[in-house]
């Protein structure tokens, strides 16, 4: 089975590419939805990415979805760096949940689904700071306006779950959908 990954995230295709696994990138044609129960928003989410992209008899497509939830609010990706500080703002010092929907969708099979949940703190986070942050841009295109794999790191102060969820692809919650990705078509060394 080749594995065809329907996401335009470079966080994703980074995260595949270190289990060292081969994939095909077709980004999906489906509109994501921002309203309703969080978990049901990234999973419904990332199964209609992985229908929404066509495939072979010989491929299996990968959906996923992340967003941030606070208080069962999703903070989806900020419009602008207006946004991006209200986000911020109510993320300070609080504690969300990063859910992650992760569909497979490949030849004569039911569709296999899963939601990770990952809580983050935030720390208290000063105007300066938001400020700062704002300023390396790293805020656009980022479900809660944040990427803790890079600037972002200095805004969180702990978290509870895959750190890999909250990157946008929870590897362990893939694996566990799907065994026999080490299987899949493996990148050379």
């Amino acid at each position: 089975m080749r594995l065809v990954l329907a996401s335009r995230s470079p966080q994703r295709r980074a995260l595949l590419r270190g289990l060292g696994v081969r994939f095909t990138v077709r980004p999906p044609r489906f509109e994501e939805s921002a309203q309703g129960d969080p978990q049901q928003v990234a999973l419904a989410n990332a199964l209609g990415k992985a229908l929404s992209v066509a495939r072979r008899d010989d491929e299996v497509v990968l959906g996923v979805d992340t967003i941030v939830a606070l208080d069962g609010r999703i903070y989806g990706k900020p419009a602008d760096e207006a946004q991006a500080r209200a986000t911020l703002e109510v993320l300070s010092g609080a504690t969300h949940t990063v859910f992650s929907g992760v569909a497979l969708v490949g030849p004569s099979v039911e569709p296999r689904t899963a939601v990770a949940a990952t809580a983050v703190s935030f720390r208290e986070l000063a105007p300066a700071t938001i400020d700062s942050y704002l300023a390396t841009g790293e805020w656009e295109g980022r479900a809660g306006g944040y990427a803790i794999q890079g600037a972002g790191a200095a805004l969180v102060l702990a978290l509870d779950g895959d750190h890999t969820n909250v990157i946008g692809l929870p590897v362990a919650t893939l694996l566990s959908l799907w065994p026999a990705l080490a299987r899949v078509e493996r990148l050379s060394k």
